[in-house]
């Protein structure tokens, strides 16, 4: 039975929200060009907490349905429940929240804010979600996910973040079509890397607890090595000209 977080022992709080600040700071660090207004980064956590419930909510809907057709406890109910169901709840949430936020703020005007975007929606969800564990299950849980999970959703908000931020580029140079298949790219691959995460950790053998470990550190590589690259390329996005805004869905 979870406790209410007021309740929670603060050590457990900060053992549930440490990693994630340490991320925030780490990549914040990283927009080198022209750093967002904190009111902007503090709504993007906000909204990631908020992804949280829609997660929920679409996920419980998803497995009532997913219930009805297939049996649990088999590998065609898991790659359907973590591909999906959880994947597309958790990521498409969050993209929606953070393209709603950001995709018409003047502040987006660097591609790698793309990537400052995404992983701060991406923390705020896997703050919150880390309260939750640690409510739950305790101190152990926590320390396990630091090192696992709240990184994983970092990962993922780069990934988002990467394709968003070249969509955004994409519509400043006109190249509208361009900027429609990186948005779905922000979507998909995060969403793919995630479906790939919860189901490889669902698994309970030795091996594929060594298949998991290996996943998360060639994620954890792949996603800091597009950081740099990411950065080191940044370049502000050319301003449309009046009245050429292109298709936006």
């Amino acid at each position: 039975m979870s406790i209410p977080v007021f309740q929670i022992n603060p050590i457990l709080i900060a053992a549930a929200v440490i990693p994630a600040i340490i991320l925030l700071i780490r990549i914040e660090k990283a927009d080198r060009l022209e750093k967002e207004s904190p009111r902007l980064l503090a709504s993007l956590v906000l909204f990631g907490i908020i992804s949280t419930a829609i997660a929920e909510v679409l996920e419980m809907i998803g497995i009532t349905v997913l219930d009805m057709f297939f049996e649990e406890e088999t590998v065609l109910y898991d790659v359907l429940l973590y591909f999906g169901i959880v994947a597309f709840a958790e990521e498409g949430a969050k993209y929606v929240l953070l393209k709603r936020r950001t995709w018409k703020n003047p502040e987006f005007n660097c591609q790698f804010d793309g990537v400052v975007y995404g992983v701060f929606v991406s923390l705020g969800f896997a703050l919150w979600e880390n309260i939750g564990y640690v409510a739950s299950f305790g101190l152990s849980v926590a320390l396990i996910r630091a090192v696992t999970a709240v990184p994983g959703h970092a990962c993922f908000g780069v990934f988002m973040g990467a394709w968003y931020g070249m969509a955004k580029r994409r519509e400043g140079m006109e190249d509208f079509a361009g900027s429609k298949k990186f948005r779905v790219g922000a979507l998909l691959v995060p969403a793919l890397l995630h479906g790939l995460y919860d189901f490889i950790a669902s698994r309970s053998t030795e091996s594929s607890s060594l298949v998991f470990f290996g996943f998360v550190i060639v994620m954890f590589l792949v996603a800091n090595r597009l950081i740099k690259h990411v950065s080191d390329n940044d370049a502000y996005i050319p301003i449309l000209p009046f009245g050429s805004q292109g298709p936006q869905k």
